[in-house]
């Protein structure tokens, strides 16, 4: 697997992280989102550079110009709820992506126990076409296994796949790195080094699905 840490270069991302990090910034719930909707269209644009491309003739007022556009058919998914507001930043820039719903989240149990469940996914085939894959964070990457295999499982094997988290564990990283081949790549902003043993990301910046959606019961 491919990791891609965008953060590292200076770019206007950079300060939407740090507004999602913020703990007195990150309790405006819509300016949240926007920053996660902001991110998912930096992610877009650097993904699109890895794109097929073809010369296409464009008709003017004044004649017949010729631009490179992307080929690639893509399908746009998103891990409910978190990466829901990526996705839609993703989505205004590949306007005729298609999309794909999946739900992968902790199960709790005693003590903290918890194991992911992946009960629900709607997609389209994604046979041969270039899967993206949305969520806010990466904490221990099992969300992201579960959800890339039940997608497989409902829509076929993609040529190629992206998954974008804005921040993720330096453990999901090296998990992830474990399984998955060089046809998947990782997009992120910032790696972060602890893992709690509840499995939560630090300084990472909390629930981002409550932050960005309100609390749960």
């Amino acid at each position: 697997m491919k990791v891609v840490n965008i953060g590292e270069n200076h770019s206007v991302l950079n300060a939407y992280i740090l507004e999602l990090r913020d703990a007195r910034i990150q309790k405006d719930r819509l300016r949240f989102r926007t920053n996660l909707e902001r991110a998912g269209a930096v992610f877009a644009y650097e993904i699109s550079k890895t794109l097929k491309y073809s010369e296409k003739e464009v008709t003017t007022p004044l004649g017949v110009a010729k631009v490179s556009t992307p080929d690639s058919p893509l399908v746009i998914a998103s891990i409910l709820r978190a990466g829901l507001p990526v996705q839609t930043g993703m989505l205004r820039v590949f306007d005729h992506a298609e999309t794909a719903f999946l739900s992968a989240y902790r199960k709790y149990g005693k003590g903290g126990y918890f194991e992911i469940r992946a009960d629900y996914c709607t997609a389209p085939s994604i046979e041969g076409k270039v899967l993206v894959l949305c969520d806010a964070l990466l904490a221990t990457g099992a969300s992201v296994e579960m959800g890339l295999q039940k997608l497989i499982d409902e829509g076929g094997e993609p040529a190629c796949v992206h998954i974008v988290c804005p921040i993720a564990s330096r453990v999901a990283v090296d998990n992830l790195s474990k399984t998955l081949d060089n046809r998947y790549t990782l997009w992120v902003a910032a790696i972060d080094e602890e893992l709690t043993s509840q499995s939560f990301i630090v300084p990472g910046l909390g629930d981002a699905g409550d932050l960005a959606f309100g609390e749960k019961l």
